[in-house]
């Protein structure tokens, strides 16, 4: 049976999915079987597992670290946020409907057992399972009932490191705070610290780190300083993405509230030709954009109206007219239609609003899920593309006829008549080197990279990282 070690952290963000992803990748090249595990998610960046089920695209990526398929397994529960106080439920990779926030807290009937099921499933052909916790198991209002930090850790008897970010400052109070609110059966599961996002000369923190040693009576497992290439890796909160500044050629994106798969920004954020530019709310789309990309949504009507609160709708217009480009992908795809019915309420209140009006095209909303591996090619050049779809809806009218994508015997997408606008369900497409490199080529760009060998090799990067800062050894013998 496996050994299995959790990371838990003093707050979000502290940095546990890359830790987990650098030791899944570690451990790896050490000759173990490793899967990554994290038992409840809160993200709209979904990945799609060969299965056909989703989990949280750092799962994805902890998954290519350990050089194994991802699996739903990996991360049973899943929920995506939909509105302030709703989200969508995914449990073991299949959607189980929308509840809201005080509903969720009051009632999560067989969430554990399912949690703990797909655990034993990883365990029971792996060397080691890395666990992976989810904001912060000090949120003592959270414990009742928990399953992502402390509650799975001990029903599961699963030893748990404290992660801590000194980058965001009060690291001491951070680790010591944690241990002081923890209940003793909790506390029981905690076997070391570390120290995440250094920057500078490490010696100057020796003082700190016994400090915190002393007063927790935990051992340090390491102080590790900032890895400079994980902006190379797929964000998994929509507050972690950031604009990349490269060549003249500028991408343009509207942050929307409800933004989903943004993981489509990484490979053009990669390109040093280019400038991928993510506009905050209350500010304007820069009226010198070669191309506005309109990201995917969790809230497709929500968002659009989102979008049109902040004026966007009239910079978009005004780009086209110009000139100018735009791609919608999935959730942006059906606002650039006419109109978006909605006549069951799946993506909210039922009703029909109006799209864009930039692709003659219409959507209604109803019918499963689609999640699903795709493999397209291009459809007039056969150029191969690799993606994803994972939507509510289809899309139908006239401008479908000049679909550019083929999936098998069917088309996808659709162009407008001048060709200045295109959309698609199809995510992670710009992943694929030959199909992004001809997009680019189609406005005198040129592809430099190779994305998937990049991110293969920045894992490598922080494998050997966390080799020369991290105990692992000591790491490996506290996993049990």
């Amino acid at each position: 049976m496996a050994q299995s070690i959790m990371i838990q952290g003093t707050g979000s963000n502290v940095g546990k999915s890359l830790i987990v992803a650098g030791l899944a990748r570690a451990y790896t090249r050490r000759g173990l079987s490793v899967a990554p595990f994290k038992p409840q998610n809160m993200s709209n960046n979904a990945a799609v597992t060969p299965e056909g089920g989703e989990i949280g695209r750092a799962q994805a990526l902890q998954a290519l670290a350990a050089r194994r398929a991802p699996h739903t397994d990996m991360n049973p529960i899943l929920l995506k946020p939909e509105t302030e106080t709703g989200a969508q439920i995914i449990v073991q990779g299949k959607r189980r409907g929308t509840r809201a926030a005080g509903s969720f807290m009051r009632d999560k009937a067989g969430l554990l057992e399912a949690a703990l099921e797909s655990y034993s499933r990883l365990r029971a052909d792996t060397d080691l399972v890395l666990i992976e916790g989810a904001g912060s198991p000090a949120e003592t209002n959270l414990r009742k009932g928990d399953i992502a930090n402390m509650g799975f850790a001990c029903a599961a008897d699963v030893p748990v490191v404290i992660m801590g970010d000194i980058h965001r400052g009060g690291v001491i109070a951070q680790i010591v705070g944690t241990q002081a609110v923890l209940e003793k059966s909790d506390l029981n599961q905690v076997v070391g610290f570390a120290v995440n996002r250094f920057r500078g000369d490490l010696s100057l923190f020796d003082a700190g780190r016994d400090d915190i040693a002393k007063r927790t009576g935990w051992p340090a497992l390491g102080v590790i300083p900032w890895f400079w290439d994980a902006w190379k890796f797929p964000a998994e909160d929509m507050m972690d993405i950031a604009s990349h500044r490269g060549g003249g050629f500028k991408v343009v994106v509207p942050q929307l509230e409800r933004m989903a798969n943004f993981d489509d920004l990484d490979p053009l954020s990669t390109e040093p030709d280019l400038s991928v530019e993510i506009i905050p709310p209350g500010q304007a789309l820069p009226g010198d954009a070669d191309l506005i990309l309109i990201p995917g949504s969790k809230s497709t009507i929500g968002d659009l109206a989102y979008l049109r609160a902040q004026g966007w709708d009239i910079d978009i217009k005004a780009h086209h007219r110009r000139g100018g480009h735009v791609l919608g992908l999935c959730g942006g795809y059906q606002m650039l239609g006419q109109s978006i019915h909605d006549p069951e309420g799946v993506d909210g209140r039922a009703g029909r609003v109006d799209g864009l009006g930039l692709l003659d095209v219409e959507t209604t909303m109803q019918g499963e899920k689609r999640v699903t591996l795709v493999e397209a090619t291009t459809r007039d050049t056969k150029i191969p593309v690799k993606g994803y779809e994972i939507h509510m809806g289809a899309t139908t009218g006239a401008d479908c006829a000049r679909a550019w994508l083929k999936i098998g015997a069917r088309t996808e997408g659709a162009m407008s008549a001048d060709g200045r606008v295109r959309g698609s369900y199809l995510h992670g497409l710009f992943a694929s080197d030959p199909f992004r490199a001809a997009f680019l080529a189609d406005f005198g760009q040129s592809s430099q990279i190779g994305y998937d060998a990049g991110v293969d090799a920045a894992l490598d990067d922080l494998a050997a990282h966390l080799e020369t800062y991290m105990d692992l050894d000591q790491l490996l013998q506290l996993a049990r």
